[in-house]
């Protein structure tokens, strides 16, 4: 039996399911209120201009101007949806869907591109960048789910971004844009909350900002935070069994026991000074850092009644993270000059209980050989005594991204404009994964780790290099072509070491056995000659098992790289309230190296995108949307391999077309905005086992194993529903001293499958993961709002996910051959006060 079955990270299919980006989300304002009576108190609530301007094209333009397909949700109305995380946000953005396993792990696609799989810390890069302000924060281990308050804007960009963006905005790229110092001004506001979440207890936040003039030409914007999400998971009593010819144990989860234990803490705060130098130049360093904790596990068990798992320890987690960040502004006679750069500093850590890995490896060896694990894999202490087998693993990602970014703009309003530049970033991240057997003997442990029966310990580096621009020509004051490329290299590397101690049952096959011997082959290699290699491993490791020997030394694995992307586009206005456009573009993600020590590197893939749309305006109504065709060209695609080691292989291609249109109306104190997506993601061509294989799968590895298809040609790709859409109605008028207003909104998402796969056996005994998943259910969220806003307060009650839909957002397993699915699902109904002040 082939050990194939989905990662717990990776056979998830999430809640914010469609990969259809909605062009421009125009986000409709209320209109002002009329005048007001003398002596009557005004209301003055915040409000967005119905000009959205955006940067998405790295210069200020007017959002119904830009010929890309471009989502906007201004200050406003993120106050109005009491949006404060990712999961928020992304169910207003049609075009994205993710996958995640709790706070700060999700995995973030659009338009259709996705094979699931992509979150392991040795895997692939994301196929959509993160950017908060000019800055990228993409990571590979999760997106960096920043709180949500004082936010100008976030602006999600759908389709290839390859040629201002880069690598990891091959499918698309979110921005997150922060509100900047002003100067001469003395501002701030407090924000209040305190809610009650079903199935679970209390949380509540406290958020505030001020706006402070240090001198004439500098300000300061600073900004705090603390939140508290109740938990509404419950631990359950449960109690295992390990046979064993010596005696079996028999253990229990009593003192683990207790309700609700999925709670999240966040607090951080945000900092930013704009220094203008004189007219012409302005230096803003900001620095961010946010601390997240979390507690339990955010999946339910669908055998259990209710919400609840069966835990054996207390999970837990901890994302923490730094950035600082540098922009200067000016200009060179009457040409625009911008630098970027950022330092991010991300640690995250947890605790796991892995008692399902366990239970799923008795079961097999007792089908298999009809001997527990136990004795098959001889779990011992230092006396020879049988010991509880059940694992647990400590682990933790460091991550450390650098970005520099430099570019110069031609003035915006000549017929003829470009944009030039260069980048370059390197991100590093430590790894470390130790899985625990409390009082495993010695001699089974990873050589000088007692306790510790499986070692990752790696550093992987990612650099990527680019001169990039872009040329725009205005042929007539109606009609214009835009024309950019991209020149990318790419250089990335793994070193370390994955596996069993030597003297493991396992260690041969999987962990020191494969580390490097003198002539840099694997230890149990039948070519192998001279000692293990020792000199130059990671410290805390036995030795070497991702890595290459030169000249005597021990280096990383490299996967090197480089290539040109493109962007053409044709817009046309008929009128200054209707334009289309067409445009040709194409991303890259860059290939790597696989921690399977025995596992081919992997090359890039690349997403050609072919698309048309369209902008208008018609008085009150707002209505944008675009028709696309993309073909996805040898893309990766990860799984659970031998020993559940996630293995990333090139599949053959995909072919994702799509629909996405919005609709915003205003009128006196009525708003309404609609956002919807349909996605048609098939792969073409059969996937095979080794890797792209003959185009039937018919051949044979070097073993004489028959290859077969795991993947049909014409099937659906996992993650992305057909159809996802949103709606909200909002409603605001005078009333008394202030302002009243009423707001409903729904979210619908699709079902959609969990895992890419449709054979993760063999040819003779074939799996469908599916079958143990099963799919993501459909899922509709309703949210109602109503307030009142003075001059300075305002107050507003809320209930979130109104009929307490239980919305799947993912579907795991834990481990390869695990048949135990859990259930991810967003926070169950939530009915608060939120409540607030401005000065």
């Amino acid at each position: 039996m082939v050990l194939h079955a989905s990662p717990a990270r990776w056979s998830l299919a999430l809640l914010a399911g469609t990969a259809l980006a909605s062009p421009a989300f125009a986000q409709a304002t209320e209109p002002a209120a009329p005048p007001v009576a003398q002596g009557q108190p005004a209301a003055t609530p915040d409000s967005d201009s119905s000009e959205i301007v955006i940067t998405a094209q790295k210069r200020e333009e007017n959002l119904q101007d830009v010929p890309i397909s471009v989502q906007a949700i201004g200050t406003r109305r993120l106050d109005q949806l009491n949006i404060s995380n990712f999961e928020d946000y992304s169910k207003q953005l049609p075009s994205v869907s993710f996958q995640s396993a709790g706070p700060g792990s999700a995995i973030v696609y659009m338009r259709g591109i996705a094979t699931g799989g992509d979150g392991n810390h040795s895997g692939s890069q994301p196929s959509v960048g993160t950017y908060l302000d000019e800055q990228p924060v993409t990571t590979i281990g999760g997106t960096l789910d920043v709180h949500i308050y004082d936010i100008a804007r976030i602006e999600s960009l759908a389709g290839p971004q390859g040629t201002l963006y880069g690598a990891s905005s091959q499918a698309g790229t979110i921005r997150i844009i922060t509100n900047k110092p002003e100067l001469g001004v003395t501002s701030g506001r407090v924000d209040a909350e305190v809610n009650r979440t079903w199935h679970g207890d209390f949380g509540g936040s406290l958020e505030g900002m001020i706006n402070l003039p240090v001198s004439d030409n500098m300000a300061l914007r600073a900004v705090g935070f603390a939140e508290r999400n109740a938990g509404f998971i419950d631990n359950v009593a449960a109690s295992r069994t390990y046979i064993s010819d010596d005696g079996d144990i028999t253990v229990d989860n009593d003192e683990f026991v207790e309700k609700d234990i999925n709670s999240v803490r966040t607090f951080g705060g945000r900092a930013a000074l704009k220094i203008d130098l004189d007219e012409n130049w302005t230096v803003t360093p900001t620095v961010m850092h946010q601390n997240q904790k979390s507690s339990g596990v955010f999946f339910y068990d669908p055998d259990l009644p209710g919400l609840s798992a069966e835990r054996f320890a207390d999970d837990r987690g901890r994302d923490k993270w730094t950035q600082a960040a540098l922009t200067v502004e000016g200009k060179i006679a009457n040409f625009d000059l911008t630098y970027s750069g950022a330092y991010l500093d991300r640690k995250a850590n947890g605790f796991t209980d892995y008692t399902d890995y366990t239970d799923a490896y008795e079961a097999y060896y007792i089908d298999a050989s009809g001997v527990g694990l136990i004795d098959y894999q001889r779990y011992l202490d230092n006396n020879g005594n049988n010991i509880n087998p059940q694992q647990f693993i400590d682990g933790s990602n460091h991550y450390r991204k650098m970005s520099h970014e430099v570019r110069l703009a031609s003035p915006a309003d000549k017929p003829l404009r470009a944009i030039v530049g260069a980048y370059f970033s390197r991100t590093k991240n430590n790894i470390f994964q130790d899985y625990i057997v409390p009082g495993l003997a010695d001699d089974l442990s990873v050589d000088t780790r007692p306790g510790t029966i499986w070692l990752t310990k790696q550093k992987r580096e990612d650099k990527d290099y680019a001169l990039f621009g872009e040329v725009s020509f205005d042929v007539t004051p109606q009609f214009t072509i835009t024309g950019g490329g991209r020149l990318f290299k790419f250089d990335n590397s793994l070193f370390g070491f994955a596996g069993f101690g030597s003297d493991n049952p396992g260690g041969f096959s999987s962990g020191v056995g494969r580390c490097i011997v003198a002539n840099g082959q694997a230890a149990n290699s039948p070519t192998a000659s001279g000692a293990i290699v020792v000199t130059g491993s990671l410290p805390g490791t036995p030795c070497t098992n991702v890595g290459n020997l030169v000249d005597g030394k021990l280096v990383p694995r490299r996967s090197k790289g480089d290539g040109f992307t493109h962007r053409l586009n044709a817009q046309y206005k008929f009128t200054d309230d209707v334009m289309v456009y067409a445009t040709w573009s194409r991303g890259f993600r860059p290939g790597g190296i696989n921690r399977q020590p025995v596992a081919p590197a992997y090359d890039p893939d690349y997403l050609t995108n072919y698309e048309l749309g369209w902008k208008t305006s018609f008085g009150p109504v707002r209505w944008n949307g675009a028709i696309y065709r993309q073909r996805w060209e040898g893309f990766q695609f990860s799984f659970l391999g031998e020993n559940s080691l996630t293995v990333i292989q090139n599949g053959r291609d995909a072919i994702v077309k799509g629909i996405e249109t919005d609709l915003n109306y205003t009128v006196g104190g009525l708003t309404l905005n609609a956002a919807a997506a349909y996605t048609d993601a098939k792969t073409k061509g059969n996937i095979c086992n080794f890797s792209l294989g003959n185009e039937d799968c018919s051949g044979l590895d070097s073993r004489g194993r028959r290859d077969f298809v795991v993947t049909p040609d014409g099937s659906r790709l996992p993650v992305t529903p057909r159809f996802k859409g949103s709606a909200t109605a909002r409603y605001a008028w005078l009333l008394g001293p202030g302002r009243a207003h009423v707001q409903g909104s729904v979210s619908y998402q699709g079902s959609a499958a969990a895992d890419i796969r449709r054979n993760a056996g063999s040819f003779s005994s074939p799996i469908d993961p599916n079958s143990v998943l099963g799919r993501v259910k459909s899922s509709t969220l309703v949210d109602l709002f109503a307030g009142f806003d003075w001059a300075k307060y305002n107050v507003e009650l809320f209930a979130t996910n109104l009929f307490d839909e239980k919305t799947e957002l993912t579907r795991a397993v834990a481990c390869s051959i695990c048949t135990n699915t859990r259930v991810y699902i967003g926070r169950p109904r939530t009915i608060g006060l939120r409540f607030g002040t401005k000065f």
